[in-house]
């Protein structure tokens, strides 16, 4: 029977591919400014500076990119929560410590424009807003049932920041803002670059030692939550998203979760040992289910927005 690696071996066998990863990161990576993405001459003054307070009807914003913004953003707010996980379970020396101290540096240019740009053009209350972010920074992040280590932490940083991408980049679909838009788009093409360091490295882990990488995989899928679980309002946000198509059960399984376990080639694998095939196969069975409720999710969603716009119909006849 084979030994497990221990943490700290398995760092050591990565930092070569690590080293590698972020020298092609850096090549890739595109300098931008969060300042050049926020129309400054919206602005003005709030009444602690004789200007005006906010009220609703300053907001360009419809609800749904309200409450995709406001999610988003407090989810980008937390960064010090989630630096401390990855700082603790990567190592802080060598290609891992740039690694961590760059992408840190990156995540923070997003909760610095999209607050800009969200206090500039007054798209929501910034009182309730700032009360929401202590609250949920107070919170710390909501992570898997077992965050500790490495090898669940690569995993599930890389499902999360491609399902951050593809929520960045719906939110900016949905504002009806070209400002907005492109913000939000520059965004999610960070996070996709991120996303695909994380699942370089932990496909190499999956190389490296297949039967204890399996079971970390099968356990951050079968347990996930999108990091701002737990923020105010967190529920009926993340209704409202779902049922516009931001981000939903559909999307979390075929432009997240599928693409990624193809390009491990999880269920084409042959180098799994009782343990990794245990967990494939408990995963396999986590997918059957999760496309079934995927399918419910979509009838009940349809069965909704029809009721809605037969409603809004009725409501548009004129009486008389």
């Amino acid at each position: 029977m084979t030994k497990d690696l221990t943490q700290l071996d398995i760092l050591t066998a990565l930092e070569p591919v690590a080293e590698a990863n972020l020298n092609r990161h850096l090549s890739m990576a595109k300098e931008w400014h969060p300042h050049d993405y926020v129309p400054w001459g919206e602005g003005r003054n709030f009444a602690a500076m004789g200007g005006i307070d906010w009220e609703p009807g300053q907001s360009k914003l419809n609800e749904v990119a309200k409450a995709a913004m406001i999610t988003n953003l407090l989810t980008e707010d937390n960064l010090p929560s989630y630096h401390r996980e990855i700082a603790a379970n990567f190592s802080q020396d060598g290609a891992w410590g740039t690694w961590v101290g760059r992408w840190t540096a990156e995540e923070n240019r997003h909760g610095i424009v999209m607050r800009d740009y969200l206090v500039v053009t007054r798209g929501v209350d910034p009182v309730a807003l700032e009360q929401a972010r202590m609250i949920h920074m107070t919170q710390g992040a909501h992570a898997p049932a077992d965050w500790g280590g490495f090898l669940v932490n690569v995993a599930y940083v890389t499902f999360q920041e491609l399902a951050t991408r593809v929520s960045h980049r719906n939110t900016g679909r949905v504002c009806d803002d070209p400002i907005a838009d492109r913000m939000l788009q520059r965004i999610a093409t960070d996070e996709n670059l991120h996303m695909i360091f994380y699942r370089t490295l932990c496909g190499a882990a999956l190389d490296l030692v297949p039967d204890q990488a399996m079971p970390a995989i099968t356990e951050v899928l079968t347990n996930f939550e999108m990091p701002g679980a737990g923020m105010p309002n967190w529920r009926r946000n993340g209704v409202l998203m779902a049922k516009h198509g931001i981000y939903d059960l559909r999307q979390h399984l075929d432009e997240v979760v599928r693409p990624v376990l193809k390009q491990w080639n999880i269920f084409g694998r042959t180098d799994f040992g009782p343990r990794g095939e245990a967990a494939r196969e408990e995963l396999g069975a986590f997918l059957e289910k999760l496309e079934a409720d995927v399918v419910r999710f979509e009838e009940q969603r349809d069965r909704m927005l029809a009721r809605e716009r037969q409603l809004a119909e009725r409501r548009a006849v004129p009486v008389g």
